[in-house]
């Protein structure tokens, strides 16, 4: 009764501000994609073109699958942070069966499902009968299923059977596939979680798991079935990711698990459980996808928007928190009523029709606009995170400068679905040019394919594409520079002693064509042995811990091969005071830091490139290319071994 009477001495404007705050809190999600959309579209005159809004959806399909997934295991107050890992052994496994092993590609089809249902049931079982939390259950499968990713590939990617590589494709030469899988896999997702006796268990579960077993849930068996949800889910999104790249990638959807997460929790969902639908978990998707999108159309760097995504996610759970605290109806609890979904397809179609007007105009003027551009040139390198390329873009933004092109530079942070999202960015964007440092030669591939069939010229540097056109290659020979390290290091053993190789990041091209390189310039040498090989990633600090735990079992080696010089700094750093005496270190790249290490003594060579160059030639030859000038089909880069003799002469 008070409560009738506070709401009537409001009148009718608290009433309809009242309705607005709720309306908005409610649909907090679409309310934030909405603003998104227009904001973006302000921004940038190539965010609303047709292209570029198909390539959203595609970039956001692999993700919202895993969220689906997600989305159940949330509900139900749990959490799955194997989902990525998952999606890549499902792959793997597809891909491993139907190339190497000869089997049909149904049944590898099948396979790959099943391998993703058998993680989920596992990641059930220890949660259920185990006891384990969720999270760590997940965390141990994530770090499984990723080293069993590895283990089948033996760490380089698998062609994809064309025949299921059509799922990355097209219907109509304009409708993506991997958007109808996504929103096929979003109505499964919505009938099982409103119309099943599960879906309605996970509510239940996530709302109060004690009640729901003493009401008489088989709360265990339930949750198994929820997390092979999770895993199927997991499963169809590996296909779908591989069938874009051509090719399953052991070191694939890292870190994807997060942003399913992300999804889910921007569309609404409350990580305490109880809460969740499909199409809040769609939105959220989208929201992380239009992000990604728009401020790589607006230049952004890739730093800056892992700090606009992490601040969105922020934003997400408060204005949960205040949807809660205004009493606002939960986003969902159960399945809803026929009255409230009208209600909700109501919303939906006026937020539509807003967001088309607003657009509208936007494009309109947009169009209208006539100023004359500069140039534009994307540079996609696979990370940042190292000095090589850092050194690649130092040298690529100085051309361009000095060329007056705007160069837009991205990090694909050795994610090769991440870098096909860029490149497609880039070329729904209208680029003159593209120049490309692929994550690896065969995941570029239908990216770069896309930009042939829109007439963009693409430049490679430092590793090629396969399977598509590029206007040159740009490098230096990795595989040549392989054999001068392997040269290098065994003349200054004297021809025997025993070594160690710290490699590169699984699966990478540059790894793959160095390691070959330094094994085929070995066999020159039989007296060296290679007792120990192990990865450390192009990663200093990794090959610092990888070098500590090696010298443990060969305490009496007299030299290490790494494949690029941040892991032989690492190993330096590692071997002490035996550094250029007793043990004899020899690196790649010849980055600033390696350099000085040469001059120290304390590196004994560097097979050095020189990275500036690379990035100045490749953009000379993107804007040549631009202008439909003639350009050699291979620039080779020439590749020297630096030792402390000759370090003052080589200029970088």
């Amino acid at each position: 009764m008070a409560t009738d009477t506070l709401k009537s001495t409001g009148g009718k404007g608290a009433a309809s501000s009242g309705g607005l705050r709720r309306l908005l809190l409610d649909n907090g999600a679409l309310t934030a994609l909405i603003v998104l959309v227009i904001a973006m579209s302000a921004l940038s005159g190539d965010f609303l073109t047709a292209d570029n809004l198909l390539n959203i959806g595609v970039q956001a399909a692999v993700v919202a699958i895993l969220a689906f997934g997600v989305t159940f295991v949330i509900v139900s107050a749990g959490i799955d942070l194997s989902v990525g890992s998952v999606a890549a052994l499902s792959a793997t496994v597809l891909a491993w069966s139907a190339t190497s092993e000869g089997v049909p590609v149904p049944l590898a089809v099948l396979l790959a499902v099943a391998t993703g249902i058998a993680c989920g049931l596992v990641n059930g079982i220890l949660v259920s009968y185990g006891r384990l939390p969720s999270f760590i259950a997940t965390l141990a499968m994530l770090s499984v299923a990723r080293g069993l990713s590895l283990v089948i590939s033996q760490g380089s990617p698998i062609p994809f059977p064309d025949s299921v590589s059509h799922l990355g494709d097209t219907l109509g030469g304009w409708l993506p596939v991997p958007v109808l899988v996504m929103i096929v896999m979003g109505l499964i997702t919505a009938f099982i979680l409103g119309r099943t006796y599960i879906g309605r268990s996970m509510y239940a579960i996530g709302g109060n798991e004690e009640a729901a077993r003493l009401s008489g849930l088989r709360v265990k068996k339930q949750k198994l079935a929820i997390y092979a949800l999770s895993g199927l889910f997991a499963a169809a999104a590996g296909i779908v990711l591989a069938s874009r790249l051509s090719s399953a990638q052991p070191q694939a959807a890292q870190g994807y698990e997060l942003d399913a997460i992300a999804a889910v929790v921007i569309g609404g969902a409350s990580l305490a459980g109880g809460t969740g639908k499909a199409s809040g978990t769609l939105i959220g998707a989208l929201i992380l996808a239009v992000l990604r999108n728009g401020l790589n159309l607006l230049s952004v760097s890739a730093f800056w928007q892992q700090v606009v995504i992490g601040v969105v996610i922020a934003l997400a759970v408060l204005l949960d928190t205040l949807r809660r605290k205004a009493g606002a109806t939960p986003t969902a609890s159960g399945v809803p009523g026929g009255g409230g979904r009208k209600k909700q397809a109501a919303t939906y179609l006026l937020a539509a029709v807003v967001a088309a007007a607003v657009v509208g105009a936007l494009s309109f003027l947009h169009n209208g606009s006539s100023e004359k551009e500069e140039r534009k040139v994307g540079l996609s390198l696979s990370t940042l995170n190292n000095p090589f390329f850092v050194q690649i873009r130092d040298g690529a933004e100085a051309e361009a400068k000095s060329r007056g092109l705007d160069l837009t530079v991205t990090d694909a942070q050795n994610d090769a679905s991440q870098q096909a999202n860029q490149l497609q960015n880039f070329t729904s964007g209208g680029l003159d040019a593209i120049v490309v440092n692929p994550v690896d030669s065969d995941a570029a591939g239908p990216a770069v394919r896309s930009a042939n069939e829109s007439d963009i010229p693409v430049v490679a540097v430092d590793r090629g594409v396969n399977k598509a056109e590029t206007s040159t290659l740009v490098a230096s020979d990795n595989v040549a520079g392989g054999r001068q390290g392997a040269r290098a290091l065994a003349e200054k053993l004297g021809g025997k002693g025993t070594i160690v190789i710290l490699q590169g990041q699984a699966g990478t091209s540059a790894s793959r064509e160095r390691g070959s390189g330094f094994a085929e310039g070995l066999k020159e040498y039989p007296g060296v042995k290679v007792v120990a090989k192990q990865p450390a990633d192009f990663d200093r600090t990794k090959g610092l811990d990888v070098m500590t735990n090696l010298l443990q079992a060969h305490p009496g080696i007299d030299g290490v091969f790494a494949e690029n010089d941040e892991m032989a700094l690492g190993a330096i750093k590692a071997l002490g005071s035996k550094a250029g005496k007793s043990v004899q270190v020899v690196g790649f790249d010849g980055t600033p830091d390696g350099l000085e290490a040469v001059e120290q003594g304390t590196l004994y060579a560097s097979v050095a490139q020189q990275p500036r160059e690379l990035g100045r030639i490749a953009v000379d030859n993107a804007l040549r290319a631009a202008e439909g000038k003639k350009i050699d089909e291979t620039v080779m880069v020439p590749v020297k071994v630096v030792t402390k003799e000759n370090v003052a002469e080589f200029s970088g």
